[in-house]
């Protein structure tokens, strides 16, 4: 008995001590997380987006504006899903060697027969006529069976989102594109042809291009190279006056040309991603001053180019001290009348949006609206849909939110990288392999002349529209309500280009099932410049043109384009004569400004913004 008291005791001391140890180090272990807590920063919500947006526009910065994690993402589900399909990997391999046998076949024949046969698709990098013999013809062979092999491996493979199919796709596009035989002198016909016939020249010529390229990329001049052209000489030359300006745009009033003018004035509202002189080119490129010419009163919108101060701008902020203000004035100007307006690209996005809030607003102070390769549903907004997503969008607004705007040179590199094979490789051996300086033309000029999109106008543009497509679906807000297209009666004339990258032209056909307007469709050959800057006259251009009434069925863009008949030469004429048959007569040619509402003459055209 005694040793089981003596045992009880000891027990009973060791629990004592145990829960004195444990409830001393509570408080110990309390102490240390709090004094933890004090050394560890205390971050508000502001400070984190500061800290994480610096650390996302640096990585952004380095990878030329792409998100490497949507890289990562899209490549981990391709691989991953590829892996998990191993018939279609045998499928694969399949198609691999039916290629390689038949470049076998092509070489064989090649070498027997000794003709020179054309390459099995058109390429800008082998056009020349070099490329069709031995052994060039094989080595171009062989990359294009390659390219061709590589598009299949991304495609079709079950599980896999189709938008990181497209990334995917593209971003092998672009890395091959670099190795094609082309890109290397040893490989590439003319580049060999040229090194003989000029002594090397060419390639000294090439050496000093590219010391000067590099130079400027490095002294990061901020001057545009536009060779001989200057706006206000030789660019953007049609006489007018400014006659309204502020923080936002100028407003241009074109000089009359004729004794009487169509009684509807013309306003244009061009993209802020452009300069707007691209629709007052030289004077036989110029719409502004064929409308002129043609008895047009002619507005237009220049727009300022936006700095850091302007990061806050909106699309609010373009549609009402733009759009909406450029109409008070030339409804001062014009009074008692309609206006024709006229949207370019985003203007015409712009245009449309106010033309719906008009139309909620039962104004009817538009006689008609034009839409020149412009967008209102994004569903398939085109190539440009590879460089959005969740994290694009992160990455993007990062690097926007340090300068407070994206530069210039950030969208140009994004639309040249969709078209790299003749805006980046092509141009690039002819200048250092080729040794060729050509001189800009005017529109390379105007294209060098790029401007800036403000910080949160360009993400609202790209989340609420590109991604969320709100404006197609009714739920774009404007004052605290959403507009409709559905609510727009104002005629339409659309026109779309057959090679434009930056809006396709299937894409700009779709506002015919987003109106009860009757819609007439334009479709021109040529890109999203060429084909709309093409002047009245052009041997080598040719559209086709039908009216859709809203109460007429359906017609896919695929079965219009087979069944519309194609007309020779320019669309401007056509254009011109369907806003004459949209007219109520002519009146006396108008005044320069209307100084009585405050619309005074400020300065010549081109004003002031179009330099900034």
């Amino acid at each position: 008995m005694a040793d089981h008291s003596t045992d009880t005791s000891t027990d009973n001391t060791t629990d004592t001590n145990t829960n004195a140890d444990s409830s001393s180090f509570i408080p110990k272990l309390d102490s240390m997380l709090n004094s933890l807590l004090e050394k560890i920063p205390n971050l508000d919500d502001e400070t984190v987006d500061n800290i994480d947006s610096r650390l996302r526009a640096s990585i952004v910065k380095l990878t030329n504006g792409m998100s490497p994690m949507q890289l990562i993402l899209a490549y981990t589900d391709w691989l991953g899903h590829l892996a998990l399909a191993p018939a279609r990997r045998l499928q694969l391999l399949q198609s691999l060697a039916e290629k390689v046998l038949q470049l076998s076949a092509a070489a064989a024949k090649a070498v027997t027969e000794k003709s020179d046969e054309s390459l099995p698709q058109t390429s800008s990098l082998f056009k020349h006529e070099l490329w069709k013999k031995p052994p060039f013809n094989m080595l171009a062979r062989g990359h294009l069976a390659t390219m061709d092999w590589l598009k299949e491996l991304a495609t079709d493979i079950p599980g896999m989102d189709p938008d990181n199919t497209e990334l995917v796709n593209f971003i092998n596009e672009q890395i091959f594109q670099l190795l094609s035989p082309s890109n290397f002198p040893l490989t590439n016909p003319e580049v060999l042809k040229t090194t003989w016939d000029e002594k090397g020249r060419n390639l000294l010529e090439g050496i000093s291009n590219l010391h000067k390229d590099i130079q400027a990329s490095l002294l990061k001049k901020n001057t545009p190279e536009m060779g001989d052209f200057k706006v206000g000489e030789n660019l953007a030359t049609t006489p007018g006056k400014v006659i309204f300006k502020n923080e936002l745009m100028e407003l241009i009033q074109y000089s009359p040309a004729t004794k009487t003018v169509i009684k509807e004035p013309v306003l244009i509202v061009p993209a802020w991603i452009m300069k707007y002189y691209i629709l007052d080119l030289t004077p036989e490129k110029s719409l502004v001053k064929y409308l002129v010419d043609q008895g047009k009163t002619v507005f237009m919108i220049s727009w300022k180019n936006p700095d850091k101060d302007d990061r806050e701008l909106c699309l609010d902020n373009y549609l009402k001290s733009g759009l909406f203000a450029a109409l008070d004035a030339v409804k001062a100007i014009a009074p008692k009348t309609k206006i024709n307006a006229v949207g370019y690209c985003i203007g015409g996005t712009l245009l449309s949006i106010g033309a719906a809030t008009l139309a909620r607003q039962d104004d009817d102070i538009l006689n008609s609206i034009t839409l020149l390769a412009a967008q209102v549903d994004f569903t398939e907004p085109g190539e440009i849909k590879r460089f959005l997503g969740s994290s694009q969008m992160a990455f993007l607004n990062s690097l926007m939110w340090t300068d407070g705007y994206l530069e210039a040179s950030s969208m140009g590199d994004a639309f040249k990288a969709l078209r790299a094979e003749d805006m980046i490789l092509k141009p690039a051996v002819d200048r250092y392999y080729l040794g060729q300086d050509t001189q800009p033309n005017a529109l390379m000029a105007w294209n060098a002349d790029g401007t800036r999109m403000p910080a949160n106008m360009h993400s609202r543009y790209l989340q609420q529209l590109f991604m969320e497509n709100q404006l197609a679906s009714c739920k774009y807000i404007v004052d605290e309500k959403p507009i409709a297209l559905q609510d727009i009666r104002t005629p339409l004339f659309v026109v779309g280009t057959t090679t434009d990258h930056v809006a396709p032209w299937k894409s700009v056909y779709k506002i015919q099932g987003l109106t009860r307007s009757e819609v007439t469709f334009l479709l021109t050959n040529g890109g999203h410049n060429a084909g709309i800057v093409c002047g009245p006259e052009h041997p080598r251009r040719h559209f086709q043109l039908a009216t859709h009434d809203p109460m007429d069925k359906y017609i896919d863009p695929d079965t219009w384009a087979e069944t519309t008949e194609t007309q020779q030469g320019s669309w401007w004429p056509v254009w011109n004569y369907w806003l004459d048959e949209h007219s109520i007569g002519e009146v006396p040619k108008r005044t320069m400004g209307a100084s009585k509402a405050g619309y005074n003459v400020l300065r010549d055209a081109p004003g002031d913004y179009v330099f900034g």
